[in-house]
């Protein structure tokens, strides 16, 4: 069942702004919130994504080339998401949106500029990803969960369908800027829209009221409120929720990197992924807003277990496309899986462990999926090397996938029933 978030005892550090008794809106941090999360698209796999074979031409780089950059820097960049999460609920959301925003926006300048060094190139993707993928995907979840409270659940949804839209539009715009103008022009205007958002965070994101570092003990098996981060490593409710979306973000990593190449062994040309992209990021939409109402009366683990099952049925069908029915077919059973795993991954933490130390643990946790999706690019690119396509990869992940959702469905949350 859910933990009582209610703030019963006023915490000894203070953040960033002074205490109001005037409580801030609560939809006002998930609108915020949801622009931060399309902020962090540069430093996206899928971002990546969207200028790849530029940048193997411009770079003079192969696929395992950039599948290589991809890993370290996103290895790396993967440790900037504790760090995040105790600034977090050290200084607050504000304070640590924008150290992370204004630097970003220079990378992204800076890389819209650069030409031919392959270690700038490097650079500039590892604080792209650091700060981006891990550090301002951290701070744009956990404003929601801190807020909200009790009803993460129907706002992650909520939150969740915008940053879809936005998605997809933001799919369609630089899609549009890159074919028509060029990567660089596309990336140069990507940079001066962090600087906007920038501008919305300083002004309009407010801090929420803080939670109790614990609760009264209760019938033993009920969670404790606020469990801290080596608390939460402890139980397997964390490694069941955090291995199986690690999972998920390797596949989509791998998928979204190497969207082009794989589209094109079927006959899909970029134009018709861009497409995709978009309806697969709407079908997404119906997908987070059905599983934040569904969240409210069913266990998230059979949540879990059915989005997984959805995905690997739909990874075992992608190499049997064959015309662009099916692939409308394939965009829709992989967006809902998509919005399935994306408000399950960002309610279930505060669910479960509380809200005292929410940051530290969605930290961890946004870690381990940055970790695999480092590692799904670098798979996809090994395989389809060695065996000359992306399909046997394609249909390992599908078995594995679905061996994961029998996992889920067998775990359940502390102080909830099978």
């Amino acid at each position: 069942m859910p933990v009582d978030s209610s703030p019963a005892v006023s915490p000894p550090h203070s953040v960033n702004e002074p205490s109001s008794s005037t409580a801030p809106s609560p939809w006002g941090n998930v609108v915020l919130a949801a622009i931060l999360m399309l902020a962090t698209l540069p430093g996206r796999t899928q971002g990546l994504g969207l200028i790849t074979e530029y940048l193997l031409r411009d770079f003079g780089l192969d696929h395992v080339g950039i599948a290589d950059i991809n890993l370290w820097a996103t290895l790396i960049g993967s440790l900037f998401c504790l760090p995040a999460g105790w600034f977090i609920d050290r200084c607050g959301l504000r304070t640590t949106a924008l150290g992370i925003l204004l630097p970003l926006a220079a990378v992204v300048f800076v890389l819209s500029m650069s030409h031919s060094s392959v270690a700038l190139l490097f650079a500039l993707v590892l604080l792209s990803r650091g700060l981006g993928q891990s550090a301002l995907s951290v701070t744009s979840i956990t404003a929601v969960g801190k807020t909200v409270g009790r009803g993460e659940g129907w706002a992650m949804g909520v939150y969740s369908a915008l940053f879809s839209v936005l998605y997809a539009l933001a799919f369609i715009a630089i899609g549009w800027a890159t074919d028509t103008h060029s990567w660089r022009f596309a990336w140069f205007y990507v940079a001066v829209s962090l600087l906007l958002v920038a501008l919305l965070t300083r002004f309009y994101l407010r801090e929420p009221a803080q939670p109790a570092e614990k609760s009264p003990p209760g019938n033993g098996t009920a969670p404790t409120i606020g469990l801290t981060l080596g608390e939460a490593l402890r139980t397997p409710v964390f490694w069941i929720f955090g291995g199986a979306t690690a999972l998920f973000a390797l596949v989509y990593a791998g998928i979204g990197l190497f969207n082009q190449a794989i589209f094109a062994e079927h006959g899909f040309d970029a134009t018709t992924y861009h497409h995709f992209a978009a309806v697969s990021a709407l079908w997404a939409l119906t997908g987070q807003m059905l599983c934040g109402w569904l969240s409210l009366h069913k266990p998230m683990p059979r949540l879990l277990a059915a989005a997984l099952l959805l995905l690997g049925l739909g990874l075992a069908a992608l190499p049997q496309l064959q015309n662009r029915t099916e692939l409308w077919i394939f965009a829709g059973a992989f967006g809902l899986a998509v919005g399935f795993v994306t408000v399950i991954f960002f309610a279930v933490w505060g669910r479960a462990f509380g809200q005292a130390h929410l940051g530290r643990i969605q930290g961890a946790a946004q870690m381990v999926t940055v970790f695999a999706s480092a590692v799904g690019p670098l798979l996809f690119a090994e395989v389809q090397k060695a065996a000359g396509s992306f399909t046997p990869a394609l249909y390992a992940l599908s078995v594995i996938v679905c061996l994961t959702a029998l996992a889920a469905w067998c775990t359940r949350l502390p102080g909830q029933s099978i």
